[in-house]
């Protein structure tokens, strides 16, 4: 394999599994300007660093130099710990934290995150073109869907299953100063 196809095969995997080159540059220890350079062959990485990236992609070295784009095995094992941090939808200027809890697994098709809500000003009526299976774990919460008029007070254990393109939002109401979700997003758009 040459260089440039080398700079293609990170580039491409990084896409395969959702990561921005921000969150590559996080989790491999380089510059967000470095992993750039990379993917654009504007600069030879060393063995060192090519070993740093792969580990923060989830695949061997040898997997790397082979230009083998295959989806990689179909399970992976993790732990709440081991979550990278994303921001999605702005959703930290909304007191809104996401935790993506399966960025290793290569051609997925749902993403599951961790969420923690804390107060912050209150954010306008999102729509996602993907499903989505929500369940509230820790706090309350209030849920609208399509306008404020719409609302279902969650308690922990309660779910919420929405199609894609649905307006909602949540509230965070005043007697609580916390609260914690899974959410899983399917059928993933393109980055």
């Amino acid at each position: 394999m040459n260089l440039l196809e080398l700079s293609k095969t990170i580039r491409e995997l990084r896409k395969k599994q959702g990561m921005t080159v921000e969150t590559l540059a996080r989790q491999s220890g380089f510059s967000k300007g470095f992993i750039s350079q990379i993917e654009n062959f504007r600069i030879t990485p060393s063995l060192k660093a090519l070993m740093k990236i792969s580990s923060a992609l989830g695949v061997s070295l040898e997997e790397i130099f082979s230009g083998n784009l295959q989806p990689g095995r179909p399970y992976s094992f993790g732990n709440l710990s081991e979550g990278e941090p994303f921001d999605r939808d702005a959703g930290e200027n909304y007191g809104i934290h996401y935790l993506a809890l399966a960025h290793r697994q290569i051609g997925r098709k749902m993403d599951p995150f961790m969420i923690e809500y804390t107060p912050g000003p209150e954010r306008d009526f999102l729509m996602h073109d993907t499903e989505e299976f929500f369940i509230l774990l820790d706090g309350e919460l209030d849920y609208c869907i399509y306008d404020d008029n719409t609302r279902k007070h969650l308690v922990p254990g309660d779910t919420v299953y929405m199609q894609a393109n649905v307006p909602h939002r949540v509230k965070l109401p005043e007697n609580c100063p916390r609260a914690r979700a899974l959410v899983i997003y399917s059928d993933l758009p393109e980055l």
